[in-house]
């Protein structure tokens, strides 16, 4: 008997295998991250060609092997086009995508992360607030979903007003992130903050914020 699942969730990240194939990781509500092939997905109008692309949203249903899964079809229903159109914006949403791809794991329980992903990428799509902020709240968010957050450093005396900001984050549901801005200093300091947590959760560098470190370092 053929063994197909239905998994509602985000391509985060795709690589090309062979001469016609890709390997998609998907970070779903069902079963957390996984990768499955997307067989043919390199032809010119093969069926899954666009619809597995990074920041593809939808349901995708699955072939399951005994070793691997491979997508038969996809109903995308959001495939952030602001981020095929907006270079700025795309640097953006991959840094989140790779910061999604770090922590996640196959077969975890990873809806929050999946939420907390798809309403930040909602945010820079929306254009309202300033995508460095969203890049901090995503980063520290996404530490308290994970059990992993530390609190405020103790390497400085911050602002009061980070400390309330970082307090609002972390009470404030996801749904309802994104609806203030900071002043400039307040930004400064949560970037400061983010740093700090990155070197100690994560071990290696991160290829799209070194993107945007070289992007917005040579503008500047």
């Amino acid at each position: 008997m053929t063994n197909f699942a239905l998994v509602n969730g985000i391509i985060i990240k795709r690589l090309p295998v062979g001469e016609y194939d890709y390997l998609v990781t998907i970070l779903t509500s069902e079963r957390g991250k996984i990768t499955a092939f997307a067989k043919g997905a390199r032809r010119p109008g093969n069926q899954l060609s666009g619809v597995v692309e990074p920041f593809c949203f939808g349901c995708f249903k699955l072939y399951e092997g005994r070793t691997s899964y491979n997508i038969q079809e996809a109903n995308i229903t959001n495939y952030f086009e602001v981020f095929r159109k907006d270079f700025n914006a795309s640097m953006y949403g991959m840094f989140l995508m790779e910061i999604a791809d770090y922590y996640t794991r196959e077969n975890n329980d990873e809806k929050d992360i999946l939420n907390l992903l798809y309403i930040s990428l909602r945010a820079i799509e929306k254009g309202n607030i300033d995508n460095r902020l969203i890049r901090c709240i995503f980063e520290i968010k996404a530490l308290m979903i994970f059990g992993e957050y530390p609190g405020i450093p103790n390497d400085r005396n911050y602002l009061e007003s980070t400390g309330y900001t970082l307090n609002y984050i972390w009470s404030t549901g996801t749904e309802k992130l994104y609806t203030f801005k900071v002043s400039d200093e307040v930004l400064t300091e949560l970037t400061h903050i983010c740093e700090v947590y990155r070197k100690r959760f994560i071990d290696r560098n991160l290829n799209s914020l070194d993107m945007i470190d070289m992007v917005e370092g040579g503008l500047s």
